[in-house]
């Protein structure tokens, strides 16, 4: 069963001198989100627009999909910033390009 994404995002990773990411990930890949106004982590799986696969220091765009995002639904925006972790450890930041209504979801646009 596929994930209904929730936002589409640009993704900076931290270049691998400043973060823990010394390998690319691929589409699929699932971080820890961390938003301003929650203390909670959410898992959010990222599919990239184009991009096999995204290095340390690469900024892409992504489709995420929030697992139990439930607990969040209407308070994600266009203009957002959120950090996303492995672990406990920071590896990029990220901005809300559009939100998406789940029971609207087309194919991913570039």
């Amino acid at each position: 069963m596929k994930i209904k994404p929730n936002f589409i995002a640009l993704l900076t990773y931290l270049p691998a001198k400043d973060g823990v990411k010394i390998a690319p990930v691929s589409s699929g890949y699932r971080s820890l989100i961390k938003f301003p106004f929650d203390l909670e982590f959410y898992i959010g799986a990222q599919t990239f627009s184009g991009d096999d696969l995204v290095f340390p220091g690469d900024t892409a765009t992504a489709e995420i999909a929030l697992l139990k995002s439930e607990y969040i639904t209407g308070k994600i925006y266009e203009g957002l910033d959120f950090d996303f972790f492995e672990g406990e450890n920071l590896i990029g930041h990220g901005v809300v390009t559009k939100t998406i209504n789940p029971d609207e979801v087309d194919d991913f646009e570039d």
